[in-house]
């Protein structure tokens, strides 16, 4: 048994002192699996101090967006996109590289059909044809998703990528 008697602070820091070597405190909190893999893959905040929203891009779109040939993304109207308007700064991330961009312009479509008539295939994806490419987005999009409405985001590289 120990005499905590003689321990100059209360028993708290006691308590602290003795378990601090063993098992920090900041070690016992019991973290998820989401907020671990938040903490260990977050990004740095950008030295440009720009805010900017974050989106995933496969690889072959990335790379369109960071050599500036791309200037049309296109996504469904989800809820948290429905705010997204001219001025706002967008991040687009494939695995540890990242492009900056800035929109120029927000459209609204009913479909993927009525939005690469309007907005032209090469913008969109000028590696592909207008067929493929609707094909790619459907695969992607599933009817679901079309129905809430499309989004063509124009969009201008401001950083590109890093790594």
């Amino acid at each position: 048994m120990l005499d905590i008697t003689t321990w100059p602070g209360d028993v708290d820091s006691f308590v602290d002192a003795m378990v601090w070597p063993f098992a920090p405190k900041h070690f016992c909190r019991s973290y998820t699996t989401a907020e671990l893999d938040r903490i260990m893959t977050a990004r740095p905040r950008s030295s440009t101090g720009v805010r900017a929203r974050e989106m995933n891009l496969y690889r072959r779109y990335f790379d369109l967006v960071a050599a500036g040939r791309k200037t049309i993304e296109v996504r469904v109207r989800y809820p948290n996109l429905r705010s997204l308007k001219a001025g706002d700064h967008i991040r687009f991330v494939c695995g540890r590289d990242d492009a900056l961009t800035r929109v120029k312009r927000v459209s609204r479509y009913g479909n993927f059909e009525e939005m690469l008539d309007a907005e032209g295939p090469a913008n969109v994806n000028p590696d592909s044809p207008r067929e493929q490419q609707l094909a790619d987005i459907r695969r992607i999009y599933g009817p679901e998703k079309e129905a809430l409405g499309v989004l063509a985001i124009e969009i201008e590289l401001l950083q590109p990528a890093t790594a």
